[in-house]
């Protein structure tokens, strides 16, 4: 399978910061790829190393087989909204539809004013003036007017309130769906992801925890509940993420690539809320061995 995203050993320090650390991952062509993970675990520096913003302190990184931000051919087939949907305040939405065709070679002139028009923005409007879902909608058609073969957002609409949240999904949805884009989107907000992705990247620690598609890391994923017992008594097939005990019962969260059934204990899958929110809170950050070949292939 065609990867638009490779890492091999990725690190970005700042000073005595490391911001990323040893990074190894796979983003697959043609998908819309989740990327959580709690504050401060390195996100927004993964997708700003993705755009060319930053450059890694050590490890390797491709996309779309180039190195980012190598040149204009490299920067035009990358799209990226950043946080806050920035735009200029002081240009109307049509002054930054013409600024957009002066920066972008590839600009599809038609596709940007079909959007505004879509999302019922005026095009005479000042972008100070615009609200922020209204902002959002502006810097999404400046991405998609590039023609991007990525689009890169980082927590696009962390400020909307549902309704712009879901609009602006459905804008982005209804664009990869017509046109097959890859699409790497970091979000806090995971019933979002839930809608719209079908691969996901969870970053603990500076570090990779998790990486594969939804549904596969979905039917690997159980609650086992059992008279309380200790972790290291279960099968070897099962990895255990979290154990939780009370004085007489054991609930795991496990993982397991075959299924196996005791009458000892109960097996239920788990969402994946539920599923991102056990390994952002695991001690250990390290991507367990399953995830950690996972990001290989």
């Amino acid at each position: 399978m065609t990867a638009v995203l490779e890492a091999r050993g990725l690190t970005k320090r700042y000073g005595r910061r490391t911001a990323l650390r040893e990074c190894t991952l796979s983003v697959p062509e043609g998908r819309v790829v989740g990327l959580v993970g709690p504050n401060g675990a390195g996100k927004s520096t993964l997708l700003q190393l993705a755009c060319g913003l930053l450059t890694p302190t050590s490890g390797t990184l491709s996309v779309l087989g180039g190195r980012p931000g190598s040149g204009p051919a490299q920067l035009a087939r990358v799209g990226f909204v950043a946080q806050d949907s920035p735009v200029y305040k002081g240009l109307t939405v049509a002054e930054h539809l013409r600024l957009g065709a002066k920066l972008n070679a590839g600009w599809d002139a038609a596709l940007a004013r079909a959007r505004i028009d879509a999302t019922g923005l005026d095009p005479a409007q000042r972008a100070g003036r615009l609200s922020g879902g209204q902002r959002a909608q502006l810097a999404l058609a400046l991405a998609l007017a590039k023609r991007p073969e990525l689009l890169i957002l980082d927590e696009p609409v962390a400020a909307l309130d549902p309704l712009a949240r879901r609009e602006f999904h459905q804008a982005l949805m209804a664009y990869v769906a017509e046109h097959g884009i890859s699409v790497l989107l970091s979000s806090h907000l995971v019933s979002d992801l839930e809608r719209t992705c079908d691969h996901l990247i969870t970053l603990v620690g500076s570090r990779v925890r998790l990486a594969g598609d939804v549904d596969e890391l979905l039917a690997t994923h159980f609650r086992l509940t059992t008279a309380r017992r200790d972790p290291g008594s279960l099968p070897g097939e099962l990895t255990v993420v979290q154990a939780q005990h009370t004085e007489r019962q054991s609930t795991f969260v496990v993982r397991s690539m075959i299924e196996l059934r005791d009458p000892a204990w109960r097996m239920e899958p788990i969402g994946l809320e539920d599923l991102v929110l056990v390994h952002m809170a695991a001690r250990d950050t390290a991507a367990p061995a399953a995830s950690r070949q996972e990001a290989r292939s």
